[in-house]
Formats: structure tokens, sequence, C-alpha cells
């Protein structure tokens, strides 16, 4: 269950942006959505597809390896580190998962020296089949283990999927509407979660549930839609950096996956909001005295969860001390959840925007529910900026540049 709290906006002294600003906007709802759909964009229909090739593979798969190591970057790689920093066991998993997302030559060795080739699984992601970063790793890992270790997840078209038909590589696709940062729900992210134990089959129905409600003309029911309008209305003001902070380290990763999304989609044509990750309560340390006392050009996107699935206390100490005594007996959740509220409360005093994100439980089908809620909001604010969400035009001089460098 995922519930959307944004009535601090209009608590705090001096609002930015008023409750009526806000309705005005529904009227838009349907226009963007034409304009969407017009786009040809599949990332809110994957989800309905029968993941069943992966299960089977999956299974099939099972007990042969003791390493997963993902070859990719950027939308490749954000999600899955996402979906395993926040579905599986922070400190223990079998087999692991390593996303390797960089090209930064320790990394590689380091990880070379770790890993046992007979007992690792390589998957090599790459939409257009030619990500440079991503064919270097492969380049690197292919001398060192059979073909049988590799798996690919491409487009139809590329030097992966040439070299998978070559040497008979096992290759899932990814759809060719559904851009790299949208694809958390398609292959990309998918086969990595099955082959880790994650539920995909929950994940998808979590997807499944918010692409209803994206495709809603009620602006009470369009979850994605009420925040890309206080994104942009707030925008309008002043307001260009946002911040997401999760009271839980298992959402850390999803802000990060977040700031991809809404950067790469949104930043073109000198438009743009800069995301900013930060955690609760370990942010309260270090970022909050800007956010309260700093400019009024923040929005923080809280994150929290009711349930901890925990239920460890801090232990009744014989020490008495009045700074010490108020925490003593108390469970965990409940004090990271006050210390939330206190965040939460003391930002809207100072007049600063923001608002909350809640769930009921951190699931597969609670993070799936996230990953559309937050690309349907992406979608609608291409529109309201009128830029296109879904191409990257900044990002191709750099790899040009990348090429040129290395000829000369």
């Amino acid at each position: 269950m995922i519930q959307f709290n944004y009535t601090n906006l209009f608590k705090a002294k001096d609002p930015q942006i008023t409750e009526e600003e806000l309705k005005d906007t529904a009227n838009l709802i349907a226009k963007y959505l034409e304009n969407i759909k017009a786009k040809d964009q599949g990332f809110y229909e994957i989800v309905n597809e029968d993941p069943s090739g992966i299960l089977e593979y999956a299974a099939q798969v099972k007990g042969q390896f003791d390493d997963i190591v993902i070859l990719g970057i950027g939308g490749s790689a954000l999600g899955n580190i996402c979906l395993r920093d926040t579905l599986t066991h922070p400190f223990k998993a079998s087999p692991r998962l390593r996303i390797i997302d960089n090209v930064d030559p320790y990394l590689i060795e380091k990880l070379d020296e770790t890993l046992n080739y007979d007992r690792t699984l390589f998957i090599v992601i790459s939409k257009s089949g030619g990500t440079p970063e991503t064919l270097a790793q492969y380049m690197y890992f292919k001398e060192k283990t059979a073909s049988e270790n590799f798996v690919f997840i491409t487009g139809k078209e590329g030097f992966l999927r040439e070299t998978g038909e070559k040497e008979n590589i096992k290759t899932f696709s990814v759809p060719e509407n559904v851009g790299g940062r949208f694809s958390v729900l398609t292959a990309v992210g998918l086969l990595p979660a099955a082959l880790i134990g994650i539920d995909i089959k929950n994940l998808l129905k979590g997807g499944q549930e918010m692409a209803r409600k994206f495709l809603s003309e009620e602006f009470n029911t369009n979850l994605s839609f009420q925040f890309a309008a206080i994104q942009y209305l707030l925008n309008q003001k002043g307001v260009n950096i946002n911040v997401m902070m999760p009271y839980t380290n298992r959402l850390k990763t999803f802000a990060d996956w977040y700031s991809q999304l809404l950067a790469e989609s949104i930043g073109k044509d000198g438009k743009g909001i800069t995301p900013v990750s930060a955690l609760g309560t370990t942010d309260q340390h270090s970022q909050v005295q800007l956010y309260n006392e700093g400019p009024r050009d923040k929005m923080i996107i809280f994150l929290e969860v009711e349930n901890h699935e925990s239920e460890i206390k801090i232990p009744d100490s014989d020490v008495n001390h009045e700074k010490i005594n108020f925490l003593k007996n108390v469970q965990f959740a409940h004090l990271i959840n006050a210390e939330k509220r206190a965040t939460e409360g003391a930002i809207t005093d100072y007049g600063k925007a923001n608002m909350t994100f809640k769930i009921d439980k951190v699931n597969e089908k609670n993070l799936g529910g996230l990953f559309m809620a937050f690309e349907g909001a992406t979608a609608f604010l291409g529109e309201f900026f009128q830029i296109d969400a879904f191409n990257q035009p900044g990002v191709e001089l750099g790899k040009k540049l990348t090429k040129k460098y290395l000829e000369n």
C-alpha cells in the first residue's frame, strides 16, 4: 500500500503554492496522458508482460552460481542496485549480486581477484548493444571464462545481439520503446531479481496497480500526476532542487535510482530539477541544517515505512540519567519513525516544502508500485515543462568526445 501526503505544503508559513493552484491542474490530465501515449513509450505497459521465460531460466540455473555480476551502467545498473539493497539481506546473500557500474580499474581488478569463474554468471546489459563502458567490461571478463557463463540483455540490434546469436549466448530483450532509465521492470531488472530470489510476480503486480492509477483521468486517483504537478508548480516559484530522504536504509538506493530518472529526463532546454539523495536519520546530522535555515529552493520528499518488521528495543538500562531515560524500552522502529515526524515537523515550521510517500512495509509489491509511480510522474513532468522526457541529447557529446580522445 502506497500513500501520498502533501498537506504540509499548505501548512507552512507563507506557502509557496496553494491547494487551489494544485487542483487547477486537474484539467490537464487527459491532455497530458494523450500526449504521453502518442510518444509510444512502453514503460507503463511492460508490467503486463509474461515473466515466465525469465522465471524458467532462473529455475534452470538455480544453485549453479555463487556470484552474479552485472556489467552495465546508468539505467542498466541503478535499478538493480535498488532491487538488491531493498529486497535482500544487507549482510548475507546467496548468490551474491555484484554490480560493476563503472570502468574504475581498481574496482574491476579487485573483483577479478575474488571470483571463482566457474561459479560466476555475468549479465551484460546494454539496450543499444554498444555502450562503451559495458563493452569494455565485457571484453575484459570474456577472456576469463566460457561463453556459457554469460547472459545478454539488449535491444534487437547491435554488437551484443550479434554476438549472442553468433556464440549461442542466452539473450533477453529490452523493448524498443522502453528507455534504459525506465527499464527496471523489464528483463533488465527482472532477470537479476529472479536470480537472487526476489518475487518478480509481486514486483510486477505493484507496477500494474500503479500503472492503472497513472492512466486514470481522476486527479485524486492519479498519484503520479499529483506529484508531477507539485514539482512543476514549486519549480515555477524557484524550488529547483528535489531532496529524497527515505527513513530506512533499504530505500537509500531508490533515491539514487530516482536521481538518474529525474536528471536525465527533465534536464533539457535550460529547464530542470536537481536531485539530491539524503537518508534519515543519518542526514539529520549533516544536511537538515541547510534544509531548515537555508534558501527556499528545495522540496523534501520523505519516504516512510509504517512497519519495519523488527521489534528490537533499546534495553532498559540501569543507568538513570535524563539524557537517556526517554530512550529506555523504545523500539528502534518507533524511534526512527518519531525522528521522521520530528524532521518533517521542523521543516514545515521553517516554511519549507515537503511531502511524504508512505508504504506499509518494504516488499516487492510496494517497490514495484514506487518504481511505476515515479516513472509516471516523470512522464507527466515532461509534459508540464514541454520537453521530451524520454531522450537524452546532452549525453551524446560526451560519448563522442570519449571516442575521439581514445582514438587520438
